[in-house]
C-alpha cells in the first residue's frame, strides 16, 4: 500500500456522521475515563475534599482535549503497523478514511485547546504539564521506545502517570510529595497492567515487531515481572496514609482489600504463566483496581468521612485509656 504522510488515498464518499465517528476513533476514547479518574483523584487530594466543581469540569476537560491529542499522533505515527493487525488494521488511518495530515491537524488543534482551557481555568503549571503527558506518550513511549526497547511499557507509562500531577497543580499551582506519590503508583502499576494485555495480545505485536516483554522473554519472565511490581505498588498505595498523612480509614481499607486481591491474582498468574483466562482477569482487575482506589481518594476527602475517621480515632484513643 502507497502510504506517504501527505498523498491521497482511496476513501469513502463524505458522510458527516461517519467523518465525526472517525476522527472520535483517533482519540482511542476508552483509554481517557481512567486517566480522568487520575486527574479528579489528584484534584479531591489536593483539596481535601473541597474541589471547585467549575475548575474540576475545566480540568477534565482540558486533560479530555490533551489525551485525545495524544492518542491521535500515536494513531498516526502507528499506522503501518495498524495496517498489518487484524485488531486495527480497519482504524481511521490505516483504512484510508482519513489522511495523517488531517489527523495531525486536528490533533495539533486539540493540544492548543488543552493548553489554552487549563492556562484559562486553573494555571499554566497544569497546561505545561498535560502537554508533558502528550511529550512523553508521543516523543518517549510511542517515537522512541515503543519499537526499540523491551523497557517500552516501563519508562512510557510514566505519560499515564501525569494527569495525577495535572490534577493537584490545577487546585495548588505547585506540586509535593503527595503528588508525586500518585505518579509513582500509577507509574508501577502500568507494567502489570500493560503486561497482562502484552500476553493476550504478544502474536500481533511479534507480527510487527514490536518488542514487548512476553515477546522478547517469554510468558515466565513476563509474569515474573508482573508479580515483583505487584509487590512494590502494593506498599507504595499506603504510603498517602503514612508518613504523609493525606487519606484515611476509608482509602486505607480499600487500598488494603484492593491490593491483596492484586496480588493474588498475580500470583495466581505466576503459578500459570501460560494461562490466558488468568492474564486477562488480571488485565480486567487491575483498571477497576485503579478506578476504585482512585474513587477512594476522593470519598476519603469529603468532609463527612473526614469527619468520620476523627471520631472514629478518639474512640480508639478512648477505649485504649
Amino acid at each position: 500500500m502507497r502510504d506517504t504522510f501527505w498523498a491521497d488515498s482511496p476513501r469513502p464518499a463524505f458522510h458527516l456522521q461517519q467523518t465525526l465517528q472517525d476522527y472520535y476513533q483517533l482519540t482511542k476514547p476508552r483509554i481517557i475515563p481512567l486517566l480522568l479518574i487520575e486527574t479528579s483523584a489528584g484534584m479531591w487530594l489536593a483539596a481535601q475534599g473541597t474541589v471547585d466543581l467549575t475548575l474540576m469540569a475545566a480540568t477534565l476537560a482540558g486533560g479530555t482535549l490533551a489525551a485525545a491529542s495524544a492518542q491521535t499522533i500515536n494513531c498516526i505515527y502507528d499506522r503501518d503497523i495498524d495496517l498489518l493487525m487484524e485488531r486495527t488494521r480497519h482504524r481511521p488511518i490505516p483504512s484510508g478514511r482519513v489522511k495523517p495530515y488531517q489527523a495531525l491537524l486536528f490533533a495539533i488543534a486539540l493540544a492548543l485547546l488543552s493548553f489554552a482551557l487549563l492556562s484559562l481555568s486553573s494555571n499554566v503549571l497544569a497546561a505545561s504539564l498535560a502537554m508533558s503527558g502528550i511529550a512523553l506518550y508521543v516523543g518517549v513511549y510511542t517515537h522512541w521506545l515503543k519499537r526499540s526497547s523491551v523497557q517500552n511499557i516501563v519508562i512510557g507509562g510514566a505519560a499515564g502517570a501525569v494527569p495525577a500531577l495535572v490534577g493537584w497543580a490545577a487546585v495548588t499551582g505547585s506540586l509535593s510529595w503527595s503528588a508525586w506519590v500518585m505518579f509513582a503508583i500509577v507509574f508501577i502499576w502500568t507494567p502489570p497492567h500493560f503486561w497482562s494485555l502484552a500476553l493476550l495480545i504478544q502474536d500481533d505485536y511479534a507480527k510487527v515487531g514490536v518488542p514487548m516483554l512476553p515477546v522478547v522473554s517469554g510468558n515466565v519472565a513476563t509474569v515474573r515481572q508482573i508479580f515483583y511490581y505487584s509487590l512494590l505498588m502494593v506498599p507504595l498505595t499506603f504510603v498517602l496514609i503514612a508518613p504523609l498523612h493525606q487519606v484515611g480509614v476509608l482509602y486505607g481499607t480499600t487500598a488494603l482489600l484492593l491490593g491483596a486481591t492484586f496480588l493474588r491474582k498475580a500470583w495466581d498468574l505466576l503459578q500459570a504463566p501460560d494461562d490466558a483466562d488468568k492474564a486477562r482477569s488480571l488485565f480486567k482487575f487491575s483498571i477497576g483496581y485503579m478506578m476504585m482506589l482512585c474513587a477512594a481518594i476522593g470519598l476519603d476527602r469529603l468532609p463527612i468521612s473526614q469527619q468520620a475517621t476523627v471520631q472514629l480515632a478518639q474512640s480508639v484513643r478512648h477505649l485504649l485509656g
